[in-house]
């Protein structure tokens, strides 16, 4: 692909190929992103602020760094967004509530300030649920974003706008968070790519918390091997931050290309068959795709751990328990100020006892190690996302039964990486995928099948188009 065609269409890595031979010019990547944003944001409301001043002026330093021969690596010049939980130095972040509309933050995060580092050029703030925990909610300052592939949909969360803006072509790499699955929600939901690498591997300060415990930041992007690039350019050791492992891992994208001949396959059917029965469109997708890492070459076996619901038991208990403890000063002083849905959400945590919350950090102990002791037998373990296809965005009722219908809390209590990618489309034209998980700090063998697999399946590039859904 060369700079003749579509901008917008292009993945990071391609981008970042042109933009390094000075095929294409970083200021008009900006400049055709931002028409683009102009015709089809304003379906989808995946930004909550645009920043073109800062884009342009960040493209025009990379341009001119690049022309002197200067190269930062991978994201040099390649414009991103941030999810409106991360803090950008100067701008308001907001997490999409009334209670922080005016809050203005002092100084980068630190994985804003490692994209700064690498040359990545600034686009804007995303659309997010509330406090990365409400809904699709419609009593809040901005509206919620919707799904590109048709607007009518939701487009998961709480990383929505994320999701949404990298799907239509709006920016190629988005910044999410990840408590109980709100990066991989919104990849399967927009039929992108999500990874929520190992807890510790990216650093959470400047990052508003939900829970402390649970929290991780990953990229959002339409490839694989974008993640993987992307990853590496954000990991690192912080020692600022608390949960962050100092601790060396091998590059995401060191093993890309590998293909998956040999590797261990474990398929952790039970969460998708048996403990939660997924939507068969959903089912038969994750079936055709294990049969294709079998035709590559991996050698495929059934694996076993905790039913699907006591995860998800223990999940609840410690992400409202720790999320009460963020906000309970707000919900007594400010609780008009909430959307509906997030008070609903995070109310529950303050009837939780000190007991029950221990008790759910030490089965989360005993989940995790039953869990992880499946990689004596398999290299990377093959599971549902979301049980379902996107339901209307309108229906809340709907919005709210299908939520918990998914395979990706696990990974947030047990910290392995997981990689949510896609699998095609159902009839009615909706994203389809599953999750790829492997062990701690390995996201390098992770994005290597996910890759192999992306490959195999060969699905048709093409950009979300919600002004015409």
């Amino acid at each position: 692909m060369n700079a003749s065609h579509d901008p917008c269409a292009l993945s990071l890595a391609e981008a970042s190929a042109l933009v390094r031979g000075r095929s294409l010019s970083p200021v008009r990547y900006v400049e055709a992103l931002l028409e683009r944003i102009a015709k089809v944001d304003p379906a989808i409301n995946a930004f909550l602020r645009l920043t073109p001043e800062i884009a342009l002026e960040q493209a025009r330093l990379a341009e001119a760094e690049i022309a002197r021969g200067g190269w930062r690596g991978p994201l040099h010049g390649v414009p991103y967004a941030l999810k409106d939980i991360v803090d950008y130095a100067g701008l308001p972040t907001t997490a999409h509530s009334a209670i922080l509309r005016d809050s203005v933050a002092q100084g980068d995060a630190e994985v804003t300030r490692r994209l700064r580092e690498a040359g990545a050029v600034f686009m804007g703030k995303l659309s997010t649920h509330e406090f990365a925990i409400g809904g699709p909610c419609f009593d809040l300052p901005w509206p919620p974003a919707r799904n590109p592939w048709n607007r009518d949909h939701f487009c998961g969360g709480s990383s929505s706008g994320s999701g949404a803006a990298v799907a239509a072509g709006l920016v190629p790499m988005a910044i999410g968070t990840d408590t109980g699955g709100s990066i991989r929600n919104p990849a399967t939901m927009c039929g992108v790519v999500g990874l929520k690498p190992t807890y510790g591997r990216v650093s959470r300060r400047g990052v508003l918390p939900l829970a402390w415990s649970l929290d991780h930041v990953g990229p959002l992007t339409r490839t694989v091997r974008d993640a993987a690039m992307s990853l590496d350019a954000i990991a690192g050791w912080d020692p600022r931050d608390p949960g962050s492992a100092d601790r060396a891992a091998a590059p995401a994208a060191s093993l890309l290309g590998r293909g998956v001949r040999g590797l261990r396959v474990g398929v952790l059917r039970h969460f998708y068959r048996e403990d939660m029965a997924a939507d068969d469109e959903v089912s038969a997708s994750i079936e055709q795709a294990v049969e294709l890492l079998a035709a590559e070459g991996a050698r495929i076996c059934e694996v076993r751990t905790e039913p699907l619901q006591r995860y998800a038991a223990v999940n609840r208990v410690i992400l409202t328990s720790e999320a009460w403890s963020v906000h309970a000063r707000w919900l007594r002083e400010r609780p008009q100020d909430y959307g509906a849905l997030t008070r609903e959400r995070l109310m529950p945590g303050a009837f939780f006892s000190a007991g029950e919350y221990i008790d759910a950090l030490r089965m989360r102990t005993k989940m995790a190690a039953a869990f992880n002791a499946l990689f004596e037998e398999v290299d990377v373990v093959v599971t549902a996302s979301a049980h379902d296809p996107a339901c209307r965005i309108d229906d809340p009722a709907e919005v709210e039964r299908t939520y918990g219908r998914q395979a990706r809390a696990p990974f947030n209590l047990t910290g392995n990486p997981a990689l949510a990618m896609p699998t095609g489309f159902s009839k009615a034209g909706l994203p389809l995928g599953l999750q790829v998980v492997g062990r701690a700090f390995d996201e390098a063998t992770v994005c290597r099948v996910g890759d192999a697999l992306e490959s195999a399946l060969a699905l048709p590039r093409r950009l979300a188009d919600p002004v015409a859904s």
